[in-house]
């Protein structure tokens, strides 16, 4: 009988201890004589070879063959065999007849992980990012983080456990913040504005826009993570908006565009052109599908995202407009712009009828400043505007737009800066940015400043109070930097 030979498929397992194992159960089947013997008889071919007719795995061709069972296919006599020689199971093989041999993987040792085909690792990837996921790296921990586009769009339609409780409650007082909760470094370029998402459900996310071309969502209330980042646009982003679903944004910038992009899928509505710089936005409260574009030039443009035309036009004598702002119910809005007179302030902020195009009042700041940022009170009786004369001053919501010269927001630096001010959903906070780095909290009756946060190194250059959470804000600064406070 020719010396048998059984192969054992281990892929881990090296020539040398394949051979030594072949050799050890070559001499334990020579040294059991009745097991040699057995295997010996005619028909019970293995993986050797008789003198007198080779056995291969396919059989002769012709009517008098018959196929008689081999060793290793009769169950009771392989275990009996096993029994007797106590011949290891991975050195028995696995199939005699099958001409390729399916191989096993061999059980790998403690700590090492088994090895993966390339091909098989690709499949898991490409089940685990899907089209349009974004990868962002952490310089800290050293590893990527791969957020998928069905991933993000659970967390934007998921509530927070931190805002869940506070959900349905009655709106009190809004808290002062008191201690840095986040801190925010992603931005390649300054920060020009911050927003948190007006939506109660989804008030958890907030959204930046900045000089590095970028727009950015995070999840501002847990865990601080960029959930996406928007790069619409080919230069620096001016200024952007929530819709009030929360669904879309709305993003301004200096290459021209206006783009009102989808949260959910990161995909664009609609995208219009100005023919001049953006600079400011602002969505019609009772129609959110229209909106105003404002920038270096005279006129202000009204655009339909539908149809993606322009529906309106508003001109008026100045060079620019600084900001946009719808009083209540939409039928009228505040623009405010960079003319200003010798001896008065001329058209710095000018009504307008939203309807008819028509001025409504061009003579509502009789002050020599111009006026960087607009904002409504919640109760829509009045606005307050933040100027370059280190102040803020309030003004009636209602025809003829008076100011009221009894009472104005100091303490705060502008210095040129377009330093935000933004009141909390109660209404009794007014918030506001300074050149100098500090965030102001000022009470809204009496106009005195409650407190005062060393936010930044930089310029503050807004500060968003959180509408839900009753002590959250979030600030950003003229280095890039956001921060989030409770």
């Amino acid at each position: 009988m020719a010396s048998l030979s059984l192969v054992a498929y281990e892929d881990s397992d090296s020539d040398e201890e394949s051979v030594s194992n072949n050799d050890d159960v070559s001499s334990t089947l020579k040294s059991d004589s009745a097991v040699k013997q057995f295997l010996e008889r005619p028909g019970s071919c293995t993986t050797g070879f008789s003198e007198d007719r080779p056995c291969t795995n396919t059989p002769p061709v012709g009517p008098s063959w018959q196929f008689t069972p081999t060793v290793w296919q009769q169950p009771q006599l392989v275990d009996n065999c096993k029994a007797a020689l106590q011949i290891p199971s991975h050195a028995l093989p696995q199939n005699t007849v099958c001409p390729n041999p399916i191989k096993r993987l061999a059980p790998s040792p403690a700590g090492v992980r088994p090895y993966i085909p390339k091909r098989q690792r690709l499949a898991q990837t490409d089940d685990c990012v899907t089209p349009g996921s974004s990868v962002r790296s952490n310089p800290n921990a050293g590893t990527s983080t791969i957020t998928s586009q069905a991933s993000c769009s659970k967390m934007l339609s998921e509530v927070s456990e931190k805002v869940c409780p506070y959900l349905g409650q009655k709106l009190g007082r809004m808290e002062l913040p008191r201690r840095t909760l986040l801190q925010l470094q992603a931005h390649q370029g300054p920060v020009n504005t911050v927003q948190w998402c007006p939506a109660p459900h989804t008030s958890h996310l907030l959204l930046s826009a900045s000089m590095d071309r970028t727009v950015k969502i995070w999840d501002g209330a847990e865990s601080g993570r960029c959930l996406r980042t928007m790069s619409a646009h080919s230069a620096a982003v001016r200024d952007a908006c929530w819709s009030p679903c929360g669904r879309r944004l709305l993003s301004g910038s200096f290459d021209t565009t206006a783009t009102l992009t989808d949260v959910e899928t990161g995909s664009e509505v609609v995208k219009v052109g100005n023919q001049f710089r953006v600079t400011c936005l602002a969505l019609q409260p009772a129609d959110p599908d229209v909106f105003l574009c404002g920038g270096f030039s005279p006129e202000v443009k009204a655009w339909d995202a539908r149809s993606s035309k322009m529906v309106r036009t508003y001109k008026a004598g100045i060079q620019q407009t600084l900001d946009i702002l719808f009083l209540s119910g939409g039928k009228e809005f505040v623009t405010s712009s960079d003319s200003v007179s010798r001896d008065s302030a001329d058209r710095t902020l000018i009504a307008w009828d939203f309807g008819t195009t028509a001025k409504v009042s061009n003579q509502i700041f009789q002050e020599r400043y111009t006026c960087p940022s607009l904002a409504l009170h919640p109760e829509g009786e009045s606005f307050v505007a933040q100027t370059n004369g280190n102040y803020i001053g309030i003004f009636s919501a209602q025809r003829p737009y008076r100011m009221n010269k009894k009472r104005r927001f100091e303490g705060h630096k502008v210095e040129g800066y377009a330093i935000q001010c933004e009141f909390s959903r109660c209404g009794s906070l007014l918030a506001s940015g300074s050149s100098t780095g500090l965030a102001h909290f000022y009470d809204h009756q009496s106009s005195r400043t409650l407190h005062t946060l060393r936010a930044h190194q930089e310029a503050c250059v807004c500060v968003s109070l959180h509408p839900v959470l009753p002590s959250v804000a979030a600030t950003c600064d003229w280095s890039g930097e956001i921060k989030i406070w409770q």
